[in-house]
């Protein structure tokens, strides 16, 4: 099938919270825009969490810009598919132009603009917010013997539900908030043993996200004051939701120190213990969503691309909105990413004159 060329002011590659946080200011500055998603439905990378996340926050304090998320009957802290709905809602409300599916494979530089490569055919804009995140890029570091293991692996990617893995002995990797809610997950309905590549610094328990995102607001003040802020890791690395502290104080989220190497059988420790394990799921982390951004030939130091707030220092004609401290304090969270959004557009309004 043919598609006809495209054309728009700016486009937003991404159509999960970053990107309507874009579209939302986009269409307050009355710039033409389109935002492309990957997706079939509306939702971001929410859609595809495990069962029983909850967010950090209440609803009131997990609002994307304009439009405030309702309250979830008889949850203080919604669930992952309140959030889908309520995004689905967020871009209906506003009118947001999102074409899905649209896989964006490549954006390029040309004398007249930008050009977005599509499964869909060939956009033309002067400006392209890439908001893509991270979650189809999961991350699992090297360990000797890995490829040895007879059991199962997966990556917090795959996690759904712990009702899979009833009576298995499981090995939990990764010592953040994923890892932590996971092992806690499971905990009741299998012998888990939590590996940390350092011992867990659990927040204290009366904060959330709340408290996370006005730490978080202090770091920044402090820094264009030229002034210094612990933020939120002089305090801990770990949100102690109600799953994770049930668990931690009934003596079942115990951390162990990392292990040497894999075998057959599982994990092995430089005292020669072991623990024989059927699964071994990966809270590792991910990666920026960024490879479409190989044929601009950005530059990159230590992994990311060097921005002044959201703007590429390469090219001001592209920002990255979305990917955590990197591109804005506190941008990766559904109350945070409005403020880096707010700039983004901002900036490329001036530019666009």
């Amino acid at each position: 099938m043919t598609f006809p060329d495209r054309h728009t002011r700016v486009l937003v590659v991404g159509g999960g919270q970053a990107g309507l946080a874009a579209g939302y200011y986009l269409r307050r500055a009355g710039l033409d825009f389109a935002i492309l998603d990957a997706a079939r439905h509306p939702g971001g990378a929410w859609q595809h969490y495990w069962e029983s996340l909850r967010l950090f926050s209440p609803a009131a304090f997990s609002s994307l810009p304009g439009r405030p998320m309702p309250h979830q009957p008889g949850h203080e802290y919604p669930d992952a598919a309140h959030v889908v709905r309520y995004l689905a809602e967020y871009e209906e409300r506003y009118e947001l132009p999102v074409h899905r599916p649209v896989d964006v494979t490549g954006v390029e530089s040309a004398p007249d603009g930008l050009i977005a490569l599509t499964s869909h055919g060939t956009w033309r804009a002067d400006a392209v917010i890439f908001a893509t995140g991270s979650w189809q890029r999961p991350f699992t570091p090297y360990v000797p013997g890995q490829r040895d293991f007879a059991g199962r692996q997966l990556h917090t990617h795959h996690y759904r539900t712990a009702s899979g893995f009833a009576g298995q002995r499981v090995l939990v990797v990764g010592g953040g908030n994923s890892g932590a809610q996971i092992a806690a997950d499971l905990a009741d309905v299998a012998t888990v043993r939590w590996v940390t590549r350092r011992p867990p610094h659990f927040l204290p328990d009366a904060i959330d996200g709340r408290a996370l995102f006005e730490l978080a607001t202090r770091r920044v003040n402090a820094a264009e004051h030229g002034e210094q802020h612990g933020g939120v890791a002089s305090l801990g690395d770990i949100v102690a939701t109600g799953p994770v502290r049930r668990a931690r104080d009934s003596g079942l989220l115990a951390a162990h120190p990392m292990f040497e190497r894999l075998t057959p059988s599982g994990p092995v420790w430089g005292d020669g213990s072991t623990f024989d394990c059927d699964t071994i799921i990966w809270c590792t982390g991910f990666r920026p969503d960024l490879a479409a951004t190989r044929p601009l030939d950005l530059s990159r130091v230590n992994g990311h691309i060097p921005t002044d707030g959201t703007r590429t220092l390469a090219d001001p004609r592209i920002h990255l909105l979305g990917y955590g401290d990197w591109t804005g304090p506190a941008s990766a969270t559904l109350i945070g990413v409005g403020r880096t959004a707010r700039s983004a557009v901002q900036e490329i309004k001036t530019l666009l004159g």
